[in-house]
């Protein structure tokens, strides 16, 4: 990319993303007053509330996109620089119980549930991978093995997307209520909570120890989804896939792994190393707090509150009976582990 289209798509990008910045802004505060709800929280509120307003406008799309995505993966990979790899890997070890309960327990029940309420196989099959998983990035990765109609993966995100919104606003005020520890919280946060962006939130907004915590369980899950889309795959490989392309499922599972977490990960080694001074941990902190207040403002601002209502009762059904699922069964976990 020369110099000129990097120019270009920087002027396309530059109006959302301002927008994206200054309700951010204005929710910094609210956060600082309100501790419990917390910035990024107050951002998604806003940005719901002026949804309706800023989607009107065409051109602030692109900039609103890029800060809902791109601007919440550089967060993430800022978020390493708080921990070292031994830290990494002893979080991502001791949450495969849970981790691989809550999976095992959503998806079952997304199946056996799902297929009784009469709900398209594809459909139930994106509600329980993104519940169990990692939201709307588990639905974008699975959705071209399946061949999922638009319509469906529209259904499948919306859906998910309310109880993500839901888990943002309760878990906090939940794990107070429980007296969970910020390690604890950010467990729970990281194993039941879908989107990455919802459980940054959630945990952050719990504190800077179970921000880390759950960064680490999340991006450990977000793994999970390797085996399954290549499990999706060859169970539909005879009616998805042609005979000469099967070889090559595992080559693009492998190219499901986010840049963003070889980026934390990278990140994380140079502080072991000690490469990164101990006294910018504070500011890259704040840094990414605030990054993950602007993609939390786009979020909302990205709400079609429209299509949720469109989505129908036995999808949102089965996507509120999955996240009680998960909700639970990572609470009993947490409890017999602890």
């Amino acid at each position: 990319m020369d110099r000129q289209d990097r120019r270009h798509r920087a002027t396309i990008v530059l109006p959302g993303l301002a927008v994206a910045v200054a309700v951010a802004v204005a929710a910094w505060p609210i956060g600082a007053a309100l501790p419990l709800l917390g910035a990024p929280v107050s951002a998604i509120v806003l940005g719901v509330a002026l949804s309706r307003f800023v989607r009107r406008w065409s051109s602030l799309q692109p900039g609103i996109g890029f800060s809902a995505r791109t601007v919440l993966q550089v967060a993430v990979v800022m978020l390493g620089s708080q921990l070292s790899l031994r830290q990494v890997a002893e979080v991502g070890v001791s949450s495969l119980p849970v981790m691989l309960g809550t999976l095992v327990a959503c998806l079952l029940v997304a199946h056996v549930l799902g297929k009784r309420m009469g709900i398209d196989r594809d459909l139930r099959t994106l509600i329980g991978v993104g519940t169990a998983i990692c939201g709307a990035s588990a639905i974008a990765a699975v959705s071209p093995v399946l061949r999922a109609r638009s319509s469906t993966i529209a259904y499948a995100v919306s859906t998910i997307f309310c109880f993500n919104i839901a888990a943002v606003l309760l878990f906090p005020p939940l794990g107070h209520a429980l007296g969970l520890t910020q390690d604890q919280f950010g467990l729970f946060a990281g194993t039941a909570v879908n989107d990455t962006s919802s459980v940054v939130a959630a945990a952050t907004t719990y504190g800077p120890e179970a921000g880390n915590h759950a960064v680490v369980v999340k991006l450990t899950r977000t793994l999970m989804i390797i085996p399954i889309c290549l499990a999706l795959g060859v169970i539909g490989a005879d009616r998805t896939t042609a005979p000469a392309e099967r070889p090559h499922l595992l080559r693009r599972s492998v190219r499901l792994v986010p840049w963003f977490l070889v980026g934390f990960l990278l990140v994380a080694a140079a502080n072991t190393a000690g490469v990164l001074p101990a006294a910018t941990q504070p500011v890259t902190q704040k840094a990414s707090i605030f990054f993950i207040t602007i993609a939390m403002a786009a979020i909302g601002l990205s709400t079609d509150v429209a299509a949720l209502r469109k989505a129908g009762a036995r999808p949102l059904i089965l996507g509120a009976v999955l996240w009680v699922v998960v909700t639970t069964t990572s609470l009993l976990l947490l409890r017999v582990a602890s």
